[in-house]
């Protein structure tokens, strides 16, 4: 049975995947976990857009894995419209699977090179046993690809006969074949070329209006998020740092963190260099031997003691976002970093 209109279509909370790391050959043993994801919450609300960036390895497609139930958690419980869908398996998990769908970052790599456009956009109707009529499906597949721009009569090619823009409209074309109620993007442009990027995001945003999808949308590129989303959560080895809707986010950033990632977008302005633009530096600590309480900490220059002896909340600081840091930046700590030049 559906939940209530107004209730989130996913709730996710403390969200946790650890991946083993084990020793010797024959006899493996585990020595200790890579911290992929590391209590997560997050709601995603009916018809809205909710963006995850962050650095490479913060957990970011984790998370959408988990979601998808195409990652067992460690720890932590998935909602799916008002059903737990955590621990579910078999026939459970696969009508589930009908009402939500996954487009992959890489177009070459996520399509069969030796299966016809037709029978991969067709292959979400086998499996779940629709449109058994060869000429129904054909209809319906040549269909899905007017939808998303490609020519019908290309049904019977295969995906190296197209470009990688075309490829991942074959990918979105796929995942909307049973009409799902939630769409999860992960990266769907970072392989892309630029001159194609905008085409696919373009689509993507016509779609989600049009079918009232729901859409789960992974970048690092903070542009592109502004451009597609709703809301916004910011991610860091493993763990939400930031997550409010999208202009408080980006007009006021509160966490150090997300204001150094806006403050790194690239402006086309020759006066932003030097002291202006405060950029980030060191590496991402290793996610098998995470920091200590808060996790930025390491890496932070707003850093005190109390960071690295108690980890933060997410709690309102009173700028329309929830934040988790002990000392969140200021309007006039913002503005020195150069972040609002970098709209």
């Amino acid at each position: 049975m559906s939940a209530a209109a107004d209730e989130p279509l996913v709730q996710a909370r403390g969200l946790v995947k650890h991946f083993p790391i084990t020793r010797g050959i024959v006899f493996q043993r585990k020595v200790g976990a890579v911290r992929a994801v590391d209590g997560v919450s997050l709601e995603v609300r009916r018809g809205e857009t909710l963006g995850i960036v962050g650095e490479t390895g913060c957990g970011k497609s984790t998370t959408a894995r988990l979601i998808m139930r195409l990652l067992d958690v460690t720890a932590g419980e998935i909602r799916f419209d008002g059903r737990d869908i955590t621990h579910l398996k078999g026939a459970p998990l696969k009508a589930v699977r009908r009402e939500m769908q996954m487009v992959f970052q890489d177009p070459h790599s996520s399509l069969n090179p030796r299966k016809t456009i037709g029978s991969i956009i067709g292959q979400p109707f086998a499996i779940h046993g629709l449109l058994r009529e060869q000429g129904a499906r054909k209809r319906e597949v040549q269909r899905l690809m007017e939808t998303v721009g490609l020519n019908p009569e290309h049904y019977n090619r295969y995906p190296h006969e197209f470009s990688g823009g075309q490829r991942q409209r074959i990918g979105v074309a796929r995942a909307l074949a049973l009409e799902p109620k939630l769409l999860i993007a992960d990266e769907p442009v970072s392989a892309l070329d630029v001159s194609i990027q905008a085409q696919v995001l373009n689509l993507l945003r016509d779609l989600q209006r049009r079918l009232g999808l729901t859409l789960v949308f992974i970048a690092h590129d903070l542009s592109v998020v502004r451009h597609m989303c709703d809301r916004v959560a910011v991610m860091y080895l493993g763990k939400i740092v930031e997550i409010g809707p999208n202009e408080p986010l980006y007009e006021f950033p509160r966490h150090p963190y997300t204001g150094a990632l806006l403050a790194a977008v690239p402006v086309a302005d020759p006066s932003l260099h030097g002291s202006a633009r405060r950029l980030l530096g060191g590496d991402v600590p290793s996610p098998a031997n995470p920091p200590r309480a808060c996790r930025f900490h390491t890496r932070c220059p707003k850093a005190q003691q109390l960071c690295a002896e108690r980890e933060p909340e997410l709690e309102d600081k009173g700028s329309g976002t929830l934040v988790a840091c002990h000392f969140p930046l200021s309007r006039e700590e913002v503005a020195q970093t150069g972040v609002r030049s970098a709209r």
